[in-house]
C-alpha cells in the first residue's frame, strides 16, 4: 500500500516562517481561549473519573466470577440446586456492579458547559468554569477513594456490605448535584 505524502509549505522556508512554525507546533503556542481549554479539561477529567469507576466495577466482576466458580458448581444428581446463600451473595455482587456502572454512566454523561452567546453575555463564563474545575477535582478524589477502597476488599460477603457505604461516603452523588448547580442557568454569578 502506498502512502500519500503532503508537502509542508513551512519546510524549506526562511527563518521567519520557521519561527512561526515553532510558535505553532513546538513552543506550546495555543490559539484557544482559556475557557475552551477548561471545557476540554472537563471532558478529560470526567473520562478519567469514569475510567476509575470502571476499574472498580471490573474488580467486582472478577471477584464475582471467582466466587461463582468456587461456590456455585454445576448441578449434580446429588445436589441439583445451588446453595441459596451463595446465589444471594453472587446476585448482591452483581447489584453492586450495576450501582457502580450507573454511577460511571452518570459521570460520563454529566452536563457539559454550554458555549453560546446568551450564556456568555449573562454569566461570567470563566468564573463558572473555574468553579466547575474545583468540583471536578473533588470528583476525581472521590472516584480514586472508591477505586482504592473496592480494590482493597477481598471477601465477597464484606464487599456486599461495604460497597454501598463506600459509595455513600465518597460523596459522588452530592458532587454530581453540586456540578449541576454550578452549570444551572439559575446559578448566580
Amino acid at each position: 500500500m502506498e502512502m500519500k505524502s503532503t508537502v509542508n509549505p513551512i519546510e524549506g522556508a526562511g527563518p521567519v516562517k520557521q519561527v512561526l512554525a515553532n510558535l505553532f507546533y513546538g513552543w506550546g503556542y495555543n490559539f484557544y481561549r482559556k475557557e475552551n481549554q477548561q471545557r476540554a479539561d472537563d471532558l478529560l477529567i470526567r473520562a478519567r473519573v469514569s475510567e476509575m469507576l470502571g476499574m472498580a466495577r471490573t474488580s467486582l466482576a472478577a471477584m464475582e466470577r471467582t466466587y461463582r466458580q468456587q461456590h456455585l458448581p454445576a448441578p449434580t444428581r446429588e445436589k441439583p440446586f445451588p446453595d441459596a446463600a451463595a446465589v444471594a451473595t453472587a446476585q448482591a455482587l452483581q447489584r453492586e456492579q450495576q450501582a457502580l456502572e450507573s454511577l460511571e454512566v452518570r459521570v460520563r454523561n454529566a452536563a457539559v458547559p454550554e458555549m453560546d452567546r446568551v450564556n456568555q453575555r449573562h454569566r461570567n463564563e470563566r468564573e463558572t468554569l473555574d468553579r466547575l474545575a474545583v468540583v471536578d477535582g473533588d470528583l476525581v478524589l472521590a472516584a480514586k477513594a472508591i477505586s482504592d477502597a473496592v480494590a482493597a476488599l477481598t471477601d465477597p460477603v464484606a464487599v456486599v456490605a461495604s460497597v454501598p457505604d463506600i459509595l455513600q461516603q465518597s460523596g459522588v452523588e452530592s458532587l454530581l448535584t453540586q456540578r449541576a448547580q454550578v452549570l444551572s442557568a439559575l446559578a448566580s454569578n
